[in-house]
Formats: C-alpha cells, sequence, structure tokens
C-alpha cells in the first residue's frame, strides 16, 4: 500500500488529545449553605453526570478519527504496472478504426499507466498515430503531467479512417533529432501496415519499447461483394485465427430498424467469408445498411447508396426468348442479373406489381392492347426500353401506301426497312461507336474498339435529333434514342437484343449501358468519372452518421468503392440525395494481417488503475460517526422530545420524493401539478391512441432540447374536462366527426383565455384537394366536410398561410416547412392574433399528420415513417412541434426582436 499525501497523517497526533478529553474529569461540587429545603426535596434531581465515558465508546471515537486520518492520506494499493521505468516516457496509440471494438479496454489500460506516472510524479509526451481530420497533423505533444493526459484521454474516441504510421514515422524522426530519448510505451491495434518496419525502428531510436496488446482482439471489417453478386451480399473479412467465429449479420433500415439476421461463421484460418441475404423485392430497397452484430465502430458497418439498390425491371417474355445464344432474353438476363430485380412474364403479370423499367425486345408490342396499356404505364413515369429487329422493320415499312397511325412508343420516326452494313454484296464496313455526347447518360463510359455495329434501322432526319440520340455511330447515325412521354420516357436500341445484328451485346459496354438506363430510370442522376461528390454525412469513431468533420472534400464519383478513407475523405455519404455514393472502410483493398510485435511484448489486460482504498476509509469512519451519534441520544434518559424531533427530520430528509404524489387528493387533477398537452378523443381507438403516442414523442423531445418540463399528455372531452390546465390541444379530424353546443362553448372559452387549438385533418380530402397539390400528402377523405362541421360556431379569426416571416416559424428553431408525416400543404394560422392575448394566433389548422409523425410506441421505436424524406422530415416534424409548444408557453416574444436595431440604437446615444 502507498500514501499519495502522506502527510495527512499528522493527523493522528489528535487521538491522545480525544483520549484525553473522554477522560476528563467534571469538577469538584462546592458547598452551599441553603435553608430552604422543603423546597429542593421537591424537585427531581438530575441523573448524575458519567465521569469518563465507556471502553467501547472510546475506542469507536478513536477508530473513526484514525480511519478518517488514513482516508484522507490517499492510500493506494498499485495494481498492474510491474517493468515500467519511473521516468519521462513517450506514449504512442493507435486510435484507427482498427482499434475501435477495444476501445474502452484500451482507455482503462492507460488510466493504469497514467496511474504510475502521476505516483512517480513523471509525465509523459503523446503520440497519436491517426489524425484528428484533414487539418491536424501526426504530431509528438509536448511533455505533459498525468492528471494534464487524463483529461485528453478520457473523451478521446477512434478515427473512422485506418492509422498513418508512416506520417508517425516522421514524427518520431523529428523527436529523435530534437535529442529527446526515453522509454517508449506503444500501445498497438494489432493490425499490419506497409510502414510497421520503419515505424518499429523509428520507436527503437527513442528508448525501449514496450509494445502492449490485447490478446484474441478480433478485427473485422464489412467488405463489398464480389464481382457480380447481389447488391446485399457483403464479404466479411477479418485478421485469420485458429478457431472459427460466428456472427449475426444485421439488414438495418434508415430509421434503424431490423429486416433481417443472417448468421454468417468464418472457418479456422480463413481471412473473409461472403454472405448473401435474401429478402423479398419490397424489402431490399429499405436495406439502408448492414451491421455486425458485437462489432463496434465503423469496421462492423457497410452504408448502402443508390448504385446497391436494386430496381424491379420487367422482360417481355416471347416464344423464342429461352433460346440459348439466340433467345432475344438471354443477354438480357445476363447482364441485368446482379444489378437488378428482374421479372419475366407476359405483360399483364409485369403490370400487376411495381416496376422501374420494362424493357421489350423486338415483336413483344405488335397488338394494339399491349401499346395501349404500356402506353399508359409510361405517362406514369414509367421507363420503356425497346430493342429494334425484323417486326419493328416490318411495322414500320414505309411501302405500304395504307396510311399508320403515329407509333408513340418509338422515341423518333424511322425509315423503312434496315441499313446493312460489312454484307456479301456491300462495300461498307461494320461501324464503330461514336464518342457519347455530354448529355448522355453513357457520357463517363469507355467505349471498347472491338463494338461494332452491322445492322440498324434508321431514324428519319429531322431538326432536333441530336437532342434525341444518346449513342451513335461513327457515320453520325443514332445507335441508342429516346423521348419523353408523360412523365415517362421511351428508349430505342436500333439494333437486336442478340449478337444478330451487332456484337455490343456480348460486351461489357452492354451491362454498363443497361445499368445507367435502369438509374435514370429510377430518378438516379449518374455522376460523371471525374465530378466531384460532397461529403453529406460521415462515420464517427462509434460507427454513428454525423456531421463531416473539418477538412472533409469532396471525392471523384469513378473514386467510391476501391478507396480507402481518409481524414480528408472519411467515410460515410457523399453527392445529392438522388446519386448518393457511399464510402465504406472496407472499400480498403489492403490485406488484413497480424501486426509483428515491437520490442518487448505484454498483455494489455494487465494494465489496470490503482485501487484507491480512501474513499472506502471515509465512509467507513462516517458510519462509525453515525453509531457514535446515535449511540449518544440513546444513552440519554431525557429530552425524548428533541430525539423524536431529529428522527422526524430524518424521516423526513430520507423521505422519496417520487411518493409524495401519493399523497396527492385523487380530485386534483395531475394537469395542475405539471404542464401537459392533451388531445381530444375522437372515439376511434386507433386515432387516440396515435395521438397519445404522437404528443408523447413530442413532449420527450421537448424535454430533451428545451427546459420546459411536459408531463405524460391527456386524452380529453371538452365538454366534460377543464381545459384550461392545458397550453396546447391536439385535435386530430375525422371524416365522422361532429360537434356539439356544449363543446363549441368550451373550446371558445379556451382559445379565449389563451389556449391555441391545434387541428390536423391529417391528410387531404381528395374531393376539395387542387391539381397543384403534393404527391406525398396522404389521403383523408370526408376530413374537409368534417371540418367545417367541427369548426361551425367557432371564434375563429381570419387565417393566413404560415410562412417564414410569422413568429411561430422561429419561435425556438428556424423552420422554413412545417411538415408531419406527410408534406407539401399549407398550415394556417389567424392573420392577426388576438391583442388581448399577446397576439398569440389561438388555432394552428393543417393537414400533414402532425400526430404521426411525433409518435413513439412503448419499445421507443418510431412505427410511422415520413414520406418523402424519412428521418430527416421527422426531425423537421418534431422541430415544429417544438415551435408550436415555446409558441404557447412564452407567447408572442420573439416578436418583440424587431425592436432590438431601435433599442441598440438608443442605448448608443
Amino acid at each position: 500500500m502507498m500514501l499519495l499525501a502522506p502527510w495527512m497523517l499528522l493527523g493522528l497526533l489528535a487521538l491522545p488529545v480525544v483520549w484525553w478529553l473522554l477522560h476528563a474529569l467534571p469538577p469538584a461540587p462546592r458547598v452551599q449553605s441553603f435553608p430552604p429545603m422543603a423546597l429542593l426535596r421537591a424537585l427531581n434531581a438530575p441523573p448524575p453526570d458519567a465521569t469518563s465515558a465507556p471502553l467501547w465508546r472510546l475506542l469507536l471515537r478513536c477508530a473513526a478519527v484514525g480511519l478518517l486520518v488514513l482516508g484522507l492520506a490517499q492510500p493506494v494499493f498499485p495494481r498492474g504496472q510491474a517493468g515500467i521505468a519511473d521516468a519521462d516516457c513517450l506514449i504512442v496509440l493507435d486510435n484507427g478504426w482498427a482499434a475501435a471494438g477495444t476501445w474502452p479496454q484500451r482507455i482503462h489500460a492507460l488510466d493504469g499507466l497514467l496511474d504510475h506516472l502521476s505516483r512517480t510524479g513523471h509525465g509523459a509526451r503523446l503520440l497519436l498515430t491517426a489524425r484528428g481530420d484533414a487539418l491536424d497533423p501526426v504530431t509528438v505533444q509536448p511533455m505533459q503531467s498525468a492528471q494534464v493526459l487524463r483529461g485528453m484521454l478520457d473523451p478521446l474516441l477512434p478515427r473512422a479512417w485506418p492509422v498513418n504510421r508512416a506520417a508517425a514515422t516522421q514524427a518520431l524522426a523529428q523527436l529523435a533529432q530534437q535529442g529527446w530519448h526515453g522509454p517508449v510505451i506503444y500501445i498497438a491495434d494489432g493490425l499490419a501496415t506497409p510502414a510497421d518496419a520503419a515505424f518499429g525502428a523509428a520507436l527503437a531510436r527513442i528508448g525501449p519499447v514496450r509494445d502492449m496488446y490485447l490478446p484474441g482482439s478480433d478485427i473485422t471489417l464489412l467488405a463489398p461483394p464480389g464481382r457480380g453478386e447481389s447488391s446485399l451480399a457483403t464479404r466479411i473479412r477479418a485478421v485469420p485465427r485458429p478457431q472459427p467465429r460466428t456472427w449475426q449479420l444485421r439488414l438495418e433500415t434508415a430509421a434503424g430498424g431490423t429486416l433481417g439476421l443472417v448468421p454468417v461463421t468464418l472457418p479456422a484460418g480463413q481471412d473473409h467469408v461472403d454472405a448473401t441475404p435474401d429478402l423479398p423485392a419490397e424489402l431490399r430497397s429499405k436495406v439502408d445498411h448492414l451491421s455486425l452484430d458485437g462489432v463496434n465502430g465503423p469496421g462492423g458497418i457497410r452504408l448502402l447508396d443508390e448504385r446497391e439498390r436494386q430496381r424491379p425491371v420487367g422482360l417481355i417474355a416471347s416464344t423464342s426468348s429461352d433460346t440459348p445464344l439466340m433467345g432475344s432474353l438471354f443477354y438480357l438476363r445476363r447482364a441485368l442479373q446482379p444489378t437488378a430485380e428482374l421479372r419475366e412474364g407476359d405483360l399483364d403479370t409485369l403490370l400487376a406489381r411495381p416496376l422501374s423499367v420494362i424493357i421489350a425486345p423486338d415483336g413483344t408490342l405488335g397488338s394494339p392492347d399491349s401499346r395501349r396499356k404500356v402506353e399508359a404505364w409510361v405517362r406514369s413515369g414509367g421507363t420503356l426500353i425497346r430493342f429494334a429487329g425484323p417486326l419493328l422493320v416490318q411495322s414500320g415499312d414505309n411501302t405500304d401506301p395504307t396510311p399508320k397511325p403515329a407509333d408513340t412508343l418509338l422515341p423518333v420516326p424511322l425509315m423503312g426497312g434496315e441499313r446493312v452494313l460489312g454484307g456479301t454484296m456491300s462495300w461498307s464496313r461494320p461501324e464503330h461507336l461514336a464518342p457519347f455526347p455530354a448529355s448522355s447518360p453513357f457520357h463517363d463510359l469507355d467505349i471498347p474498339g472491338d463494338v461494332t455495329v452491322s445492322r440498324q434501322v434508321l431514324a428519319q432526319p429531322s431538326t432536333d435529333l441530336d437532342s434525341h440520340s444518346w449513342a451513335r455511330l461513327t457515320d453520325g447515325t443514332p445507335l441508342v434514342t429516346h423521348a419523353a412521354l408523360g412523365a415517362g420516357q421511351v428508349v430505342l436500341f436500333h439494333v437486336t437484343s442478340t449478337a444478330e445484328w451487332s456484337n455490343l451485346p456480348l460486351s461489357g459496354l452492354f451491362v454498363s449501358m443497361l445499368q445507367h438506363l435502369i438509374d435514370e430510370a429510377s430518378g438516379i442522376e449518374t455522376p460523371a468519372g471525374r465530378t466531384l461528390l460532397a461529403p453529406y454525412m460521415t462515420l464517427d469513431g462509434d460507427g454513428a452518421l454525423v456531421t463531416p468533420p473539418a477538412g472533409a472534400q469532396a471525392l471523384r464519383a469513378d473514386a467510391f468503392g476501391h478507396t480507402a478513407p481518409t481524414p480528408e475523405h472519411p467515410p460515410g455519404l457523399y453527392g445529392p440525395r438522388n446519386s448518393r455514393r457511399a464510402l465504406n472502410p472496407g472499400d480498403d483493398p489492403a490485406p488484413l494481417a497480424p501486426q509483428a510485435a515491437i520490442g518487448t511484448a505484454s498483455d494489455l489486460r494487465g494494465q489496470v488503475p490503482d485501487l484507491a482504498i480512501g474513499p472506502v476509509l471515509m465512509v467507513m469512519a462516517a458510519l462509525l460517526l453515525i453509531v457514535d451519534g446515535v449511540a449518544s441520544v440513546m444513552q440519554r434518559g431525557r429530552k425524548w422530545g428533541r430525539r423524536a424531533t431529529v428522527a422526524m427530520l430524518l424521516a423526513c430528509t430520507l423521505h422519496d420524493p417520487a411518493h409524495a404524489a401519493e399523497d396527492i387528493p385523487p380530485d386534483v387533477p395531475r394537469a395542475a401539478l405539471e404542464t401537459r398537452l392533451a388531445y381530444i378523443v375522437t372515439g376511434h381507438a386507433d386515432i387516440d391512441d396515435v395521438s397519445k403516442e404522437g404528443l408523447q414523442g413530442l413532449s420527450d423531445y421537448v424535454n430533451a432540447r428545451t427546459s420546459a418540463v411536459l408531463g405524460h399528455p391527456d386524452g380529453v372531452v371538452p365538454e366534460h374536462d377543464d381545459l384550461s390546465y392545458y397550453p396546447l390541444i391536439y385535435w386530430p379530424v375525422t371524416a365522422d366527426a361532429t360537434t356539439t353546443p356544449a363543446r363549441t362553448a368550451a373550446l371558445n372559452t379556451y382559445m379565449r383565455h389563451g389556449g391555441i387549438l391545434m387541428i390536423d385533418t391529417q391528410g387531404q380530402d381528395p374531393a376539395t384537394a387542387p391539381d397543384t397539390a403534393s404527391g406525398y400528402t396522404g389521403s383523408a377523405p370526408g376530413t374537409a366536410a368534417a371540418l367545417r362541421r367541427m369548426t361551425a360556431g367557432l371564434d375563429i379569426p381570419p387565417l393566413t398561410r404560415l410562412d417564414t416571416h410569422h413568429v411561430l416559424s422561429r419561435t425556438f428553431y428556424l423552420l422554413h416547412d412545417f411538415p408531419g408525416r406527410y408534406d407539401g400543404m399549407p398550415v394556417w394560422v389567424a392573420q392577426e392574433g388576438d391583442s388581448t392575448n399577446d397576439g398569440v394566433s389561438p388555432v394552428i389548422i393543417g393537414s400533414n399528420d402532425w400526430a404521426h409523425a411525433w409518435a413513439v410506441d412503448d419499445g421507443g421505436n418510431t412505427p410511422y415513417a415520413p414520406v418523402p424524406d424519412g428521418a430527416e422530415q421527422r426531425v423537421v416534424a418534431y422541430r415544429f412541434g417544438v415551435n408550436a409548444v415555446i409558441y404557447a408557453l412564452t407567447g408572442n416574444y420573439k416578436a418583440d426582436q424587431v425592436h432590438v436595431p431601435a433599442l441598440l440604437k438608443r442605448l448608443g446615444e
């Protein structure tokens, strides 16, 4: 045992004083003559004072004082620091992503090292081998005391990118040039890098190295799948170990929900294993990221982006489509299978389910009924990809004098017959492809020199033919044309989908062109190879998406998938929403190998903090003093009233405040004791449950982010309950809602006395929806008429549309939109508030369904997904709710800010 404050032992000198005080005798009695003995006989003589304390109390008090003094001396038992030099040292810490899984153990071991340094009165320099951010170089920190280092390391988190031991080697070389030498304590992450040899030599030049590692720690990484595999397939890479390992691969949504669990086992001695989750097509596109249970940090997470979301593509089958090498769907299947969800069948079967793209080989749209169905589907926003062939040539033969209606499913008019290049009776040769124009979705693709076209259908020349051409041959004739049709588009390949007219279906260019068209059809902009994508959200050391760190830079689109994260390009999501790319730690192709030991190797788990027993001794001393005090009270024969008073005070002090509410009379409303929100009961259990969950979620959000303290929400019936306790009442509108004179009178009284009524139709009534209504607004039939019935007789002032100039949009957050579960519909407030109520609007009326966006169930989940922006829209909805609550609680105080310039001017004068 060691004493960190041995001078406190001087307090033991007080023990003889305590002993003397407890043995002190009272003064001798003085004899006094006092005649009225009769009066003295009527008095009760008090018990005589003891001449000395009992031995057990003497020992008890001495023990209490002794324990108190020993506790103040701060005794500690050193543990786990054997072999550490008692001198100023250099601490080198690997803080890259590979250390995230065992980061708490590393910080715990550092606490033990710092205890040893503090005990011996030495300091240390610190070198972190991973940069803090793009603006923070790898440098050796100046000499610091153990207390200062503890304050630096306790809040430290690992980085989401790998260590840079090459930069650390340069920092060590600079330290050696300064002439500093001393012992080195290296806490390694166990992952080898190419710079390890030079790094180890640089450490050895500083001084003797003690290499601390954590035996049995797993370094695991989620990597992209192999070429041609499913988008949800992933590869689990790990440092090989002699025993097998098992994980659970979790498929999660953006909101944190789990869509599936896949058990994965890595055989002994292997460094990777592939996993291919199998999900229904309807759920596959909802997967936001993959994670490994039990693997902490960014290495156990793989973010998915728009490139990895499979799109449903329909292939119209024909009788000859299954012929190997010759069938019209043979090459299409092989080109699209890895990247799209393929569905084959007749047209009616395909249109029965949602589709992004329909691919029609030659001859599959011959009937007028098929063309009519496909045209309606395209006009609704679908994309049709057609391929030419003999049947299309026959349908466009201009030698037939019979007039034919224009084919709306062709992007450009076609000339009769086909053009043959390189035939036995022709002097021409097959044509190559010309460079793709900048406006083409194929503009970033490289054109192989061996791709040629020997036959094609020609487009009729026109002034706007260039604007419809996405690909051309070297002679300028179109190879791929497109045209908009309603909300969708039609794309035509002027060759067949087989190798009969061109060897394009045999090339990798064919696969890339189809993938770009599918991405284009889904509303995804395909960035060019050199397009810079700015970071949107990045992963931190805990594996959570956060705001990009300082110095984070944009990354070229063609660098994703094979680039290791760095401080300049941290892992995360890059680019705009419709073309977002993901950069993951697993994109680094470098192999995972165990790191060789540098210097003297030791187990990290042996480094534990010193065991301090000072607080325990002081608690024991306090308990002994309490026992002595209780014994003193019990020994006194009188003044029971004083003891009872002390006991009552102690009981009141120790009384649990949580039980105080049990003493409240049952007739006192809970809303009278704490601020609560309320909702009007509709009689529909599902609506009322959502209203309660929504206001509970909003109350929790307000409590977490503001100084307001809200209790649990209440359901109220206006004609029976007292509404004066509630600053804000949420009123969901149902199609069968009605009102009564008593309800109308109660609500009018509530609004006149400062209450705010928040009326929500929870969607737009299709009967009254304008043509310009947003497509993201839910349908609520019958609510428009119900709203008129409900508000008939209410004293509602003239309304105006809520905008950014209204105080409600800036009471707490600065808002430009006011969405709920839906977005796009206006919110209405009073045009001029009541002057008797500080100008506050008594009503807020909208259709964005705020309760469903705020709702939180018993498990803490948010069961209703906002559309179209999901979690981001939910945050804005919560912020609008916070503004509404603050508006109801504080009134129009934010409007006073308009007078700030005038007040400042007067103060300046």
